[in-house]
C-alpha cells in the first residue's frame, strides 16, 4: 500500500501534467499567454516545492517548506480565476483544475498542522 506521501507526490505530478496540458492550448499571444506562462509557473511548482519538503531536516524545517507549497495553489488558484475571468478559457474548462487546488490547499494544511501538533 502506497504511503500519504506517495500518493500526494502523484497527485501534485498529475496536477502539473494538467497544468502543462492546458497551458499548450492556449493562445501564444497576448494576456492568455502571459497568465498562461504564470499559471505554469506556479502549477508546476506545487509538486516540486512538496518533493523539496520531504528532505527537511527537522519537522520545524518541514512545516515552514510545506507552507511555501501552500503559496503555490492559491497563487495557481489566481491566475487560473484570472484566464477565466478574462475570457480567455471557458470557466467550464477550468472548475476541475480549481477545485484540484482547492483541495491539495486543504490537503497541505492538514499536514501542516499535523506536523506541527508534534512539533
Amino acid at each position: 500500500m502506497k504511503d500519504e506521501k506517495d500518493d500526494l507526490r502523484g497527485r501534485t505530478k498529475a496536477f502539473a501534467l494538467r497544468i502543462i496540458a492546458l497551458y499548450q492550448t492556449l493562445p501564444k499571444s497576448g494576456s492568455a499567454h502571459v497568465l498562461g506562462h504564470q499559471v505554469l509557473r506556479s502549477g508546476t511548482s506545487v509538486g516540486a516545492n512538496f518533493r523539496e519538503a520531504h528532505r527537511a531536516r527537522s519537522n520545524a524545517e518541514f512545516v515552514s517548506k510545506v507552507g511555501d507549497c501552500l503559496k503555490e495553489p492559491e497563487e495557481t488558484a489566481y491566475w487560473l480565476e484570472l484566464l477565466a475571468d478574462s475570457g480567455a478559457v471557458k470557466a467550464t474548462k477550468l472548475a476541475s483544475l480549481l477545485d484540484e487546488t482547492s483541495q491539495l490547499t486543504a490537503i497541505l494544511t492538514a499536514i501542516a498542522k499535523k506536523v506541527r501538533a508534534r512539533c
